[in-house]
């Protein structure tokens, strides 16, 4: 069983690209690239870990795959940047993985990740709005998984380590600074 909601990993990804938008490193993240950082996060831990990163379903919709408990609670922001940052308690191994989701995915824009979800065997072979399968995402992420690893050596581990204290103590400060 997971050890995080869908809702708890995309309050993550939206407090990094904050962080990372408040530096001009990046972007505040929108409604559709969250969905495809889920999606992509979800496959690579099922990938490496055989086990899911949160129990949330992801369904085949229009502009590729979604998590419809985050789609519902972001839905408001249409195309506009959620800049909404709240504590989020991620263990560090988790982090550092997202981390480097973040860093291999998060590069792209949205509608980049919407075409790339969309050539993608798990979203290709399942049927508009049906649950895209575990079994599906896994095995897919699998055989992609060299690529990913390639990109993102271990040489990164430390770095990643001190990002992730840094995205902390940003988001500890905000809350205060409330």
């Amino acid at each position: 069983m997971a050890r995080y909601s869908a809702k708890q990993i995309a309050q993550w990804f939206i407090n990094r690209n904050a962080y990372l938008a408040d530096l001009d490193k990046g972007d505040y993240i929108t409604s559709l690239k969250l969905q495809k950082l889920l999606y992509y996060a979800q496959g690579l831990h099922l990938a490496i870990y055989d086990t899911p990163l949160f129990n949330d379903e992801i369904y085949a919709w229009d502009y590729g795959p979604v998590v419809k408990s985050v789609y519902y609670s972001y839905q408001n922001y249409q195309r506009e940047p959620i800049k909404i940052v709240e504590e989020v308690d991620i263990d560090d191994n988790t982090a550092m993985f997202l981390e480097k989701v973040q860093q291999y995915y998060g590069k792209y824009s949205a509608y980049k990740l919407v075409e790339k979800t969309h050539r993608e065997k798990p979203f290709k072979s399942t049927q508009k709005n049906d649950v895209i399968l575990h079994s599906k995402i896994r095995d897919y992420f699998k055989s992609q998984i060299s690529v990913f690893n390639k990109e993102l050596s271990e040489e990164k581990k430390e770095e990643l380590y001190m990002i992730n204290i840094l995205n902390r103590n940003l988001t500890a400060y905000k809350r205060l600074a409330k």
